[in-house]
C-alpha cells in the first residue's frame, strides 16, 4: 500500500497543506494516523476522487473498457479466451484492480485479498463490505485456488513455512504492492512477529506467478507465492500455504451484458471443469455465485 504524507498527498490532491489539515479534521478526506502522524493511502484518495465527480444531468458514466484487471490467473485467462467472452485481462494486482474498476477503468475486478490478524477471514467480502463505492456492485465466486511457495525441484532449502523462508535466508521474490499473494505474505510475516525487511529480497518486483516461475527457474530467487498451478506449469515444487477465494467484481447492470454472461455459463462448463483438474490447486464448487451484491 502506498501511503503519502500530508505535503505528497497536498500535491497530489493539487492543495494546500492547510486545506488537507482541515479536511482531516472534518473528516471529509481518507487518512490514518500512525506514531502522531498522518498519512494517507494513496489508493483510498484515488477511490475518493472516483466517488466525488459530479457530472450535469443526462450525461452518462463512460463505458468501462472490455478489460478484467486485477490478479492474475492461469484458469481464468484460459476461460476469457474459450467462453467467447471477448474480454481481455490485465495484470495489475487486487487493490490497483479494484482501484481502476472503481473509477470506471475497466468493465470488472479480480480479488484475492488477505487479512493481516485472521487467517479465516473472508476478505474479499470484508473490503466489499467496508468500501463506498461498491453499493452497485456484485461480486461472483469463480473459484477457490491454492497458495503457496514455489521452490525448484525437490525443494532444494527444506522449505515448509514462513519461518524456514527467514530461517535459510531464501531469496524470495515480492509482487507488486496491493497484489494478493503480496498481502499473503504481509500476512505471514505479521503473524510470524517479523518485518518484511528481514526477509532476502529478489529484484525486480514480479508482477504474475509464471514471472515467479521464470525467476526460480532462472536461478535468481529461491521461493515466491503463487498457485499450485503454475508450480505445476513450471515444473517446480509446491510448499501449500492456504486456500483462498478468487472473486470477480462488476457492476450489476454490467453482470447482464453479453460478455459477463458468456462468461458466468462457461463457469458452469465440462472444459473449464477439467482443464481446472489438468492444471490443479482449484475447487470449483460455488462458481457463479453471488458472494456480496451491492
Amino acid at each position: 500500500m502506498q501511503l503519502l504524507t500530508t505535503s505528497e498527498a497536498a500535491a497530489y490532491l493539487r492543495l494546500k497543506e492547510r486545506k488537507i489539515y482541515e479536511m482531516v479534521a472534518e473528516g471529509t478526506v481518507p487518512c490514518t494516523k500512525v506514531t502522531g502522524r498522518w498519512l494517507f493511502p494513496k489508493a483510498e484518495l484515488d477511490h475518493w476522487l472516483a466517488a466525488s465527480v459530479s457530472r450535469p444531468d443526462g450525461m452518462a458514466r463512460p463505458e468501462p473498457a472490455p478489460i478484467i484487471g486485477g490478479s492474475h490467473d492461469p484458469l481464468l485467462e484460459w476461460a476469457l479466451r474459450e467462453s467467447g467472452s471477448g474480454l481481455a485481462t490485465l495484470a495489475v494486482g487486487s487493490e490497483a484492480g479494484l482501484t481502476r474498476f472503481a473509477a470506471g477503468d475497466i468493465l470488472a475486478a479480480t480479488i484475492h485479498l488477505h487479512a493481516l490478524e485472521n487467517p479465516d477471514a473472508d476478505a474479499n467480502v470484508a473490503a466489499m463490505k467496508s468500501r463506498g463505492d461498491m453499493r452497485d456492485a456484485v461480486m461472483i465466486a469463480f473459484c477457490r485456488r491454492e497458495q503457496g511457495f514455489l521452490t525448484a525441484p525437490g525443494n532444494p532449502l527444506k522449505l515448509g513455512a514462513i519461518d524456514d523462508v527467514i530461517a535459510q535466508r531464501a531469496r524470495i521474490t515480492m509482487r507488486p504492492a496491493g497484489a494478493g499473494a503480496q498481502l499473503l505474505l504481509l500476512a505471514l510475516l505479521h503473524r510470524a512477529n517479523t518485518p518484511l525487511e528481514a526477509l532476502t529480497a529478489v529484484q525486480p518486483v514480479c508482477p504474475t506467478g509464471p514471472d515467479i516461475a521464470q525467476a526460480i527457474r532462472a536461478g535468481r530467487a529461491d521461493t515466491g507465492i503463487a498457485t499450485r498451478a503454475v508450480a505445476v506449469a513450471a515444473g517446480l515444487d509446491f510448499v501449500p500455504i492456504a486456500w483462498e477465494p478468487f472473486d470477480l467484481v462488476m457492476r450489476q447492470r454490467d453482470y447482464f451484458g453479453p460478455a459477463m454472461q458468456a462468461l458466468v455459463r462457461f463457469f458452469a462448463s465440462e472444459q473449464l471443469a477439467a482443464r481446472a483438474r489438468e492444471m490443479g490447486g482449484y475447487d470449483l464448487t460455488g462458481s457463479g455465485a453471488v458472494r456480496f451484491a451491492g
